[in-house]
């Protein structure tokens, strides 16, 4: 039997400066990541309590040997886009001569890549980790654990959040349901968490924001679910008015962000509630304007609609949209990457994530050219660094050349702060939305002027923003200064200037 008092390192992978990974806006503000991995808190609160347990992650601190000497496990989890540091991390693992265990997406979608970790907890924990816990007791843990089925997510525990220094991050997280009823050709949800939404109570919800608010942090918070609202009965009836009376009672503490399907738009009573319930920014994958490539990919929900209009409603009720865009499917033509650029400049979209298409391993496009032959290599998880895995209709050099453009015309110096301008000029932020001012938000304004304004080379759009903001829409002045540091982020890891 292994020691009661197990000293456990959870250890969470690098990520490579990526459109997401925010590097370049986040020393703006004085922030290591982010984004805290909420996967890795959550299965150290499935841990026995009498285990000890500590947290690195690598995107806001580094591995020393005295952490791997102390532990007895190290639990590894990650995405796809963290391979190479998992590389890493095993390698000096095996080094001390560490047992590792492993779980997430990227060791569930290709378990053949990692013989050489001692265990692979794969698909999601609730099911196979306690079974894994249990034979580990009993010295007979096996390589692998996996599972078909997808748990209820109703006793799922509250992630370790004291782990964890939450000011090294720019935004804390929380998960309220997993699974998605669309089934995109390209994406992995389906594959990993089933169609089904499972969801968890609003009880659960209001535990997690009390323990989120108990620990002194005020600002962001980032509601991870792929499709916020997957299930929009449960949140119009139940989870959405639980959170607005927390939040009243609470004064706003919090602004929340989520990832939501062009669906949302249908529905004003349910856009109504998230902005009474303190969302003021939602994630949507608009992918293309393109419907015969929308119908290629299996993205229904976004055909037979208008889909600038959509984005404006939801705009219109005071949810900023950030929005995902792809290129790159077959039915993609030359005329696309200006159709992209047209888009994005209609639709008022300031973060928009354009990337090359990736094909993720088992989704539905992996299966289809899997038999068409033309997978090269494996899925990075970076859509963004002008790699292809697999072999395009379009000539690959072309591709590669249209989708530069797109990044140039969106994100260089003069669209981008007109751009900005435009959407301040309609947006009309919630009523409810309190700014929590600190010394790191006063210092990003300095660092803003000084980078921006003194030492870019359009320094002059930046003061152009500044003034205009600051007398025409004072009360979005802090959202113009921000989005001004997010296009330096995004012309920094592109290099556009």
């Amino acid at each position: 039997m292994p020691n009661p008092n197990l000293k456990i390192l959870l250890i969470y992978p690098k990520y490579p400066d990526t459109f997401w990974s925010f590097k370049h806006a986040l020393k703006f503000i004085s922030k290591k990541a982010v984004h805290p991995p909420l996967g890795l808190l959550t299965v150290a609160a499935m841990l026995p309590a009498s285990w000890q347990k500590k947290v690195i992650d690598l995107n806001v601190q580094k591995l020393k040997d005295k952490h791997l000497e102390w532990a007895d496990y190290i639990f590894i989890s990650a995405m796809g886009v963290q391979r190479e540091s998992v590389k890493k991390i095993v390698g000096v693992c095996k080094i001390h001569h560490k047992k590792i265990v492993a779980g997430g997406p990227l060791f569930t979608a290709c378990p053949e890549e990692f013989e050489d970790i001692d265990y692979l907890v794969l698909n999601e924990a609730e099911i196979t980790l306690p079974i894994f816990l249990k034979d580990l007791e009993n010295n007979c843990a096996r390589h692998i654990y996996s599972t078909a089925e997808f748990p209820s997510i109703e006793n799922t525990p509250v992630p370790l959040f004291e782990l964890i220094n939450i000011q090294k991050y720019a935004s804390l997280n929380l998960q309220y349901s997993r699974g998605c009823p669309f089934n995109c050709e390209f994406c992995d949800i389906t594959t990993l968490f089933g169609r089904a939404v499972r969801t968890k109570t609003k009880f659960q919800i209001l535990v997690e924001l009390q323990k989120i608010y108990d620990s002194g942090w005020r600002g962001n918070v980032f509601f991870v679910d792929d499709n916020f609202i997957g299930n929009k009965n449960k949140l119009k009836e139940d989870v959405l008015p639980a959170i607005a009376a927390w939040m009243k009672q609470k004064k706003y503490p919090f602004a929340f962000m989520t990832e939501a399907s062009i669906n949302l738009a249908d529905d004003e009573e349910l856009m109504t509630m998230m902005v009474d319930a303190g969302f003021n920014s939602v994630f949507v994958g608009i992918e293309t304007p393109d419907e015969n490539s929308l119908a290629e990919c299996n993205k229904h929900q976004n055909i037979n609609r208008d889909l600038v209009e959509s984005v404006k409603k939801i705009q219109n009720f005071g949810l900023e949209v950030a929005g995902g865009f792809i290129v790159g499917f077959d039915n993609d033509q030359a005329s696309i990457f200006q159709k992209q650029i047209d888009f994005i400049k209609k639709s008022g979209i300031i973060t928009a994530m354009v990337g090359l298409l990736n094909v993720p391993k088992n989704t539905g496009i992996y299966h289809r050219l899997k038999k068409e032959n033309r997978l090269i290599k494996d899925f990075t998880g970076n859509n963004t660094d002008l790699s292809l895995n697999f072999i395009p209709k379009m000539d690959s050099a072309k591709l590669i050349e249209g989708y530069q453009k797109i990044l140039k015309e969106i994100y260089a110096i003069k669209p981008y702060y007109e751009r900005i301008k435009n959407f301040l000029k309609n947006y009309q932020p919630p009523k409810k939305l309190r700014l929590h001012f600190n010394f790191g938000h006063f210092g990003a304004f300095l660092k803003s002027i000084w980078f921006l304004g003194l030492k870019e080379k359009g320094r002059r759009k930046y003061w152009g923003l500044f003034f205009w903001s600051l007398f025409k829409r004072p009360q979005l002045f802090p959202m113009a200064i921000t989005f001004a540091i997010y296009g330096y982020h995004f012309r920094t890891i592109f290099e556009i200037v």
